[in-house]
This record gives structure tokens, sequence and C-alpha cells, in this order.
């Protein structure tokens, strides 16, 4: 045994080698710069930053690289550098209200205080290959010409700096005591840390938020799906999908006050459902949330989805759908998790496959001596 891992050594290092040829490429063409995945796959970046758990666009794009394009394996590498860091300390709520807003759209009301921003956006797009990008040339006015967005829903201006603030679609569900309220309970207690402290069940909403914001997006993409098929009881309407940078705060015991320490860029969805009352509560809205780093739309809308889903037994509904069994989803969200379990199968199992292989021959083998016993007496 031994000496079988010393033999594997060196075919260990090759396959290094290999791994690094293949993710280098053609020495011909330039090599893929960091600035340029930043830059240029945003959404990748954004997408490994939430289920990394870390805000740094240098080290996710860093991160995608080295995993030659596998987000999955990219936010492997993320966590894993996470895992390594001091917790300086813990930051004030992020207030989303005050949001410097990219893009702001809602399904529930056409007019708005503050007008719908569409800003980004592959929406309105005609999901046609545009093999104009092959050849290297400016396209930002190719593009705008194409775009087809209706004028009167669109914030006119296209300069980044030039962003605004407006109040919450849901305030206006509020006034009129139409959805749910969730106030913040008394001392604000601090919520479980999932990077520190393992799920337990049953998971209070906190916890359950964090595990969705961790989680695969596919995985919450199929389950958000399932609910909309019928496998949920829910009716869901996009209150508000905001895309933009919030402040970041932090109050330091020497200090006694709070400080801004910079600004992030989220994505934050508050989906509206409808609830047909208990015997405690009245007809009314409730409510599913999702927040992402960076540009996450689909990530944010399908947690928005699952989160009200899991929250069934709370509001009396009958559980009897995947999407609504907290086990269920919070056990198998986790794409690293889900990865090594079916990845590991590729690993040694000889001894475990042995065993399985001497219990098939000694079943045969009684399985054709009572045949042949049969035919004799026969």
């Amino acid at each position: 045994m031994y000496v079988a891992v010393k033999g594997g050594e060196q075919a260990i290092l090759n396959s290094y080698k290999l791994l690094e040829i293949q993710r280098r490429g053609d020495e011909a063409v330039p090599e893929l710069s960091i600035a340029q995945i930043m830059q240029q796959m945003k959404l990748a970046v954004d997408r490994v930053m939430t289920e990394g758990s870390v805000y740094d666009r240098e080290l996710a794009a860093l991160a995608i690289k080295q995993a030659s394009g596998d987000l999955v394996e990219a936010i492997f590498l993320l966590r894993a550098y996470r895992a390594t860091l001091p917790r300086l300390g813990s930051t004030k709520p992020l207030d989303t209200g005050r949001m410097q807003l990219d893009r702001r759209v809602s399904a529930t009301f056409k007019d708005l205080p503050g007008g719908q921003i569409l800003g980004p956006t592959y929406d309105y797009t005609q999901r046609l290959l545009n093999f104009s990008l092959l050849a290297s040339q400016d396209h930002c006015e190719a593009e705008q010409k194409q775009s087809r967005t209706p004028a009167s829903t669109v914030n006119a201006t296209l300069d980044p700096n030039e962003k605004k603030t407006a109040t919450k679609v849901i305030e206006l569900l509020n006034q009129e005591n139409l959805i749910e309220k969730h106030p913040i309970p008394s001392g604000d207690p601090a919520p479980n840390d999932l990077t520190r402290k393992p799920v337990k069940f049953p998971a209070d909403r906190p916890t359950r938020l964090q595990n969705l914001a961790r989680g695969d997006e596919g995985f919450l993409l199929s389950m958000a799906y399932s609910t909309q098929r019928g496998y949920a009881h829910s009716h869901p309407f996009v209150g508000e999908i905001r895309l933009g940078t919030v402040a970041v705060e932090l109050e330091p015991e020497e200090l006694g006050f709070v400080i801004s320490i910079g600004d992030i860029e989220i994505t934050e969805c508050e989906m509206v459902n409808q609830f047909a009352g208990s015997k405690t509560e009245p007809p009314k809205f409730t409510r599913g949330y999702g927040l992402a780093f960076g540009h996450c739309e689909r990530k944010a809308m399908a947690m928005s989805l699952v989160d009200r889903s899991l929250r069934a037994a709370e509001l009396g509904e009958e559980v009897q759908s995947p999407a609504q069994m907290p086990e269920f989803v919070l056990s198998h969200s986790d794409s690293l998790e889900a990865s090594g379990f079916v990845q590991h199968l590729k690993l040694p199992h000889y001894v475990d496959f042995q065993a399985e292989l001497d219990l098939v021959r000694k079943m045969r083998a009684h399985s054709a001596q009572d045949t042949q016993e049969v035919d004799h007496n026969v």
C-alpha cells in the first residue's frame, strides 16, 4: 500500500503540470488577465463572490482564472481562502433603502415613486448571437442602436455617476397594511454564523437565508421553478428588484459611533406572495427575500421564491413539496458539498468494490446451485 502511494506521487505532480498547460491554452494567444476577467466577466465574478462569501472582485477573478472558468471550483478556491482570514468585526445591517440605484424594476406597480429604472439587463435583448463581437472593435454604439427598450420606462441617463435613491415598493403596501411586517426584534440578536456553526434543524429564517445566499444558483433555480409549477401553492409577484451600491458601516468599540468603510454593489429582490390567512392572521400578502453580491438577479429571485416556500409551516400552510422542506433544501443547496459527494466517486474505492464483487459472485453461485437442484428434482 505504501509503495502504491509513493508510485502515485509522481503521477499526481505530472497531473498538476498538465492542468497548468490546459489552463494556459495556446501560448500564441494572449493570456487572459485578472483585470479583463473583472471587467468583462462581471456576472461570473459576482456569482463567485456571492457563493464564495467574499466580496472581493480581484480574488474572485483570480479564482475563475485558476479554475479555467469552472465556477464551482472557483467558489471552492475562494471559500478555502476565506477560511484563512481573521474576523476583525461585524458591520451594521445594510440599509438597502438608501441604495444608490443602477437598476430598479417592479412587476406589481406600473407607476412607481422614482420610476422604473431598467439599467443593464439582458431582459430586452433578442438572444441572437452577435457575430460582430468576433471582430476587435468597440460595439457600444451598435448595441445601443439595437436596443428596443421602452423609452417611457427607462431612466434616461447613461452616466454611471448619476444615481438616485427611491422609496421601496413594499412601503406602498405597508401604507394599507396589506403585507406582513418584519419589525426588528427586541435587542436585535446576532444571527447564527453558518461559516462557524453548521445548520441545525429546525433552522430559523436568518440561518436559512444565509444558506440560500451561499447556495448553488442552479439548485435554487430548480427549486424556485418547481414552486411556480404548482409544487408549493404559491403565486408570486416581483415586488421589486434593486441593483445598486450601499454603504457598509461599522461601529468600532473605541469610537462609539458608526463610520462608513466603503460601498458594495448588491442585488436585492422582494417577492410578494398571496396568503389566504389563518385563524390568527387576516388575508394579506407575504414576502420572500433574496440578496446577493454584485449583479445576480436570477440568484436573488430564486432565493426569494425558495425563502417564501420554506416559510410554509410558519404560516400554517401544508408542507407537501420539496421546496417547502427546510431539511431537504438546506441540506442539498451547497454546490461544494454536492460537488464533493459526486466527485469523490472518482477516488479509489477498490476495497469496497472488491467486497461487493465477491458478494455478487457468491449470490450468483448460490442462484446457479439452486437452479441446478430444482432441475434435478424435476
